[in-house]
């Protein structure tokens, strides 16, 4: 039951109990308990709906933020990672493979304010060596959801006689 739920609620987070003990074929107190357990456990570590700004009337910049970084020695990257994602403004952190050590993702209301925050906190942290920064121009789909959904008629062809 445990992979099954997690996979539900994982792609509807706002399904409700009765719905969610129907698709898994078990009682609604069993599954609040599983539930209960998976956030005990840390392994639902929590809920978040996902939204496309794109609509709203709100100003919204993010950026990928790719980190290279001297590790520290007998605690690795972990440490690093740590003062990373203690920063309210770092909505993301990853230890990556590649030329760089860490995707670090943000959001912010300007290019500038993203811009101050990767010269004046980020590059002046003890062990970054560089970064390189991406802006975020349109997202296609996030979390196996697309986002601006076309229908077939806009994306037919053209045929002309």
């Amino acid at each position: 039951m445990r992979e099954e739920l997690l996979s539900i609620i994982e792609k509807n987070s706002h399904i409700g109990l009765k719905d969610l003990a129907a698709m898994l074929g078990k009682n609604e107190i069993d599954v609040a308990n599983e539930i209960s357990n998976l956030e005990k456990d840390g392994i639902i570590c929590g809920y978040h709906t996902l939204i496309n700004w794109e609509k709203t009337d709100l100003e919204k910049v993010n950026a990928l933020i790719e980190v290279r970084v001297s590790p520290q020695r007998g605690q690795g990257f972990d440490k690093i990672a740590e003062k990373l994602y203690n920063y309210p403004e770092v909505k993301s952190v990853y230890l990556i493979s590649g030329g760089y050590d860490f995707l670090v993702t943000l959001e912010e209301k300007s290019l500038k304010e993203i811009s101050n925050f990767v010269s004046d906190k980020l590059s002046t942290l003890d062990r970054v060596l560089s970064t390189a920064t991406h802006f975020i121009l349109k997202r296609y789909k996030e979390h196996g959801t697309i986002l601006n959904k076309t229908t077939d008629e806009e994306t037919r062809e053209i045929i002309s006689p």
